[in-house]
């Protein structure tokens, strides 16, 4: 495994507290996968057979409706895991999932996984860890929904995009606005209108990138109670 292989899989909650050799243990037997933008991983309903280590790029998990909707479940990114519990219960996939960039992924088989823990119990745990982080994002995903608004959501994504700048920044849309729509729950269109109120608070389009003026301001209107005037 290459060096970016290694320092991604130490970066993820399923791997970073193996000991050096369990994890080189465990890499032995995985595959490094290329995937193209719009590329499918795996679809809704197949034998969840591998769990998936995203090295770069960009992930998006989603389902389809009776409808034929799409919903998107989670947006993922470098050093992030996914389909660790079916892949362990050798289930089948709860989602699809579908490459937003050019990508590199893991893909480590789910057999080997389940013999290895057999001889590595701390590989378990670390599994047991990632689906929690899993399943933290869901809750808050469901916290967004119901007690933040549109704007909020937006802020808060924003917010996560600059990461440690203490004040303003420039920072990339990481993929195009209809997807981010349906990250944050919203219609296209609310979101449009959502950034535009944005403006009020400091944060302006310029092509794929925002520009955040203030932050604080930023993560303060992202806090607030959702009984204020910006909301829906």
């Amino acid at each position: 495994m290459t060096p970016k292989i290694i320092s991604a899989a130490k970066a993820s909650v399923m791997l970073r507290y193996l000991p050096d050799a369990v994890l080189e243990r465990l890499l032995e037997g995985a595959t490094p996968r290329q995937f193209d933008a719009g590329e499918t991983i795996f679809l809704q309903g197949e034998p969840a057979n591998s769990v998936y280590l995203i090295v770069d790029g960009w992930v998006k998990l989603y389902r389809i409706s009776r409808s034929g909707a799409e919903a998107v479940v989670s947006i993922l990114k470098s050093g992030q895991s996914f389909a660790e519990a079916v892949a362990l219960r050798d289930e089948h996939y709860p989602v699809s999932s579908e490459a937003i960039t050019g990508s590199t992924l893991v893909q480590i088989d789910g057999n080997r996984i389940r013999r290895q823990i057999a001889e590595d119990p701390q590989l378990a745990l670390s599994l047991l860890a990632a689906s929690y982080v899993h399943l933290h994002g869901l809750v808050e995903q469901v916290e967004q929904l119901k007690a933040r608004s549109g704007v909020q959501r937006l802020a808060e994504f924003l917010v996560d995009l600059a990461g440690g700048h203490d004040n303003g920044a420039r920072v990339a849309l990481p993929y195009n606005k209809t997807l981010i729509a349906g990250h944050l729950g919203i219609q296209p269109e609310s979101l449009s209108r959502a950034f535009a109120r944005l403006r009020d608070h400091g944060v302006r389009i310029d092509g794929n990138h925002a520009i955040i003026e203030d932050l604080d301001k930023l993560r303060e209107l992202s806090s607030q109670d959702k009984g204020q005037p910006w909301t829906r």
